[in-house]
């Protein structure tokens, strides 16, 4: 009692025919600039967090 692939491929043809493929195409579109736009504030905040942590230490040694 598995997942076919006739099911999935039902599946995907109501899909497509209740979107369109302009709107999946643009919403994947929309997906992909969210995960850049978090990865590129994973790496800035991993930078802030290096940053104060070397002024940290600079500021007790003296």
């Amino acid at each position: 009692m598995g997942i076919s692939f006739w099911q999935i491929a039902i599946v995907v043809v109501l899909v497509v025919l209740l979107f369109g493929r302009g709107k999946i195409s643009s919403l994947m579109g929309d997906v992909a600039k969210g995960i850049k736009s978090f990865k590129k504030g994973m790496s800035s905040d991993e930078k802030d967090q290096t940053k104060s942590d070397s002024d940290k230490d600079s500021n007790s040694q003296n």
